[in-house]
């Protein structure tokens, strides 16, 4: 099935999985390689100009979230109808014959549609534009993020909408939110930042033990951001202790895996390298909200593991405190683009291309 046409037909039955089947078969001939690329789109809030388009039904009684989202129209708009498009293009050219994922980091749409079907038809057009110009035969997996199911009845329209387009793009049937799948002998686990699901990531842990490399795709980060939202994390929340058991546990799973967790939410790219005990656990953060011209230039904001919780959360140490012991590596820019990252058996980087550039703009070295 042509993946432009996936929402519109909405075949998530015997026929749909047959195919997707049998395009998981014709994949798995070059499953076994040990170099392979990731194509990689950090948040895209597609939308569209007028806001009336998506979002006549609207409406928040709340008067400074509702400034703040319709600013957030404003913006969406106006990156959508010339800048996120060429970002999008650029991106779809740096599949090739090592590509054997296209991963985008949720917030695929704005969201704020006010009602379901509107919502609906946001994320079939998001498809159209941004998945269908890519290789039919490269799976395209999105994950949820914030933005994918908020407004009137979007976390149901979404949660309907992710499993079966993933069991398309995938060919094995996903019936939830956390899910895994693996290229080679690496594993992918996508993990529902919003709605964690602590009993299916141990599940899938579990099943995927044994993998050369561990990829953990979540939408949020696993530390704390040094942003505006801190406490806007995986199992964090404003009352962070109230699960930090779980979290202890979680990052010595993935710290035993030397897990590499590739994620958005925060609109800057960052690097962050943490070491404890049992291992190591590689965080980066990736975004293609092109919201002005100048992000297409890499401008660290800050740089080096000292600097981890004093860039906008100086006054709140006690959150970050228990990371800095182990922190090796920090940096946040203010830069948007495309990435492709490059899995070697003794190497993985990322190129990232700001903006629309033809070349690459600076290489990270994950591992």
């Amino acid at each position: 099935m042509d993946r432009r046409k996936f929402i519109v037909t909405s075949v998530a039955g015997a026929a749909g999985l047959l195919l997707g089947k049998q395009l998981h078969a014709a994949r798995k001939s070059k499953k076994n390689v040990k170099n392979y690329s990731v194509v990689i789109l950090g948040d895209t809030h597609y939308d569209k100009a007028p806001a009336t388009i998506y979002h006549s039904n609207y409406d928040d009684p709340n008067e400074k979230s509702n400034a703040v989202h319709r600013k957030e129209f404003e913006r969406n708009g106006e990156m959508w109808a010339d800048r996120c498009p060429r970002l999008i293009k650029r991106a779809q050219q740096l599949a090739d014959d090592t590509t054997r994922l296209i991963y985008q980091t949720g917030d695929l749409v704005q969201g704020d549609c006010g009602r379901g079907d509107v919502h609906k038809q946001m994320l079939k057009d998001a498809i159209q534009d941004i998945a269908g110009g890519f290789p039919s035969h490269i799976p395209f997996v999105t994950i949820e993020g914030n933005h994918d199911v908020r407004g009137t009845q979007a976390a149901e329209v979404y949660h309907e909408f992710l499993p079966a387009f993933v069991s398309e793009e995938l060919g094995k049937s996903i019936s939830k939110t956390t899910f895994s799948f693996t290229i080679g002998d690496d594993a992918y686990i996508a993990v529902d930042f919003n709605h964690p699901d602590n009993q299916e990531l141990d599940k899938l842990l579990k099943e995927t033990q044994g993998a050369r490399h561990t990829f953990i795709l979540s939408h949020g980060t696993l530390f704390p951001a040094d942003n505006s939202y801190p406490t806007w994390y995986f199992l964090g929340g404003r009352n962070p202790e109230k699960r930090r058991k779980e979290r202890e546990y979680f990052r010595r799973e993935l710290a035993k895996r030397n897990a590499i967790c590739l994620c958005g939410h925060t609109h800057c790219t960052e690097l962050l390298d943490w070491y404890c005990p049992e291992g190591r656990i590689t965080q980066f953060v990736m975004n293609s909200v092109w919201a002005n011209p100048a992000m297409s230039e890499y401008k660290e904001l800050v740089s080096g593991p000292e600097m981890y919780g004093k860039f906008k959360n100086a006054d709140k140490e006690s959150l970050y405190a228990d990371i800095i012991p182990g922190l090796k590596r920090f940096s946040i820019a203010y830069c948007a683009g495309s990435f492709k990252m490059k899995v070697e058996p003794n190497r993985i980087a990322v190129d990232f291309y700001g903006g629309d550039s033809i070349e690459p703009t600076k290489t990270f070295v994950l591992r």
